[in-house]
């Protein structure tokens, strides 16, 4: 049986991953682990050319302001019930930043949320949780919210 000592939970904060933080909390209080949060910021624009709009930069730290304070309270809430957590806001492609990340503190298991995706839109992009759990070392569980 492997030991889950490090739990890694994305969050976008959609009801989605707030099921998923729920989940985590409570298998970190039945196994006594850790929790990590992380978001992950896609700038939509990589490069800017002749036809190309960037984000101006003082819009990027509003938006990387507010994910901050976010994580934050996420995590307030998550260390109220008990549980050692820690918080880290990434930039990058969404699953691919995730499965660094895991990679990075050690993580043996990583808890998300996810979004249900049909027809071409799902054949063509899949979802971060599909790609993180074909990329990832460790095991990935995925959590629906009930409601949605």
């Amino acid at each position: 049986m492997i030991e889950i000592k490090t739990i890694l939970v994305p969050i976008d904060f959609s009801d989605h991953s707030e099921k998923a933080v729920a989940t985590a909390v409570e298998l970190a209080k039945t196994l006594g682990a850790s929790l990590h949060l992380t978001h992950v910021l896609h700038y939509p624009v990589q490069v800017a050319s002749a036809g190309m709009v960037a984000m101006p930069q003082d819009l990027w730290m509003r938006v990387r302001k507010a994910a901050t304070r976010k994580l934050e309270t996420a995590s307030q809430g998550v260390s109220a019930e008990g549980i050692a957590v820690e918080t880290h806001l990434t930039e990058g492609p969404n699953a691919q930043s995730i499965v660094e990340l895991a990679d990075k503190i050690g993580a043996d298991l990583i808890v998300m949320g996810t979004r249900g995706l049909s027809g071409l839109k799902h054949v063509m992009l899949g979802s971060v949780a599909e790609r993180t759990v074909r990329m990832a070392s460790c095991p990935v569980m995925t959590v629906k919210a009930e409601h949605v």
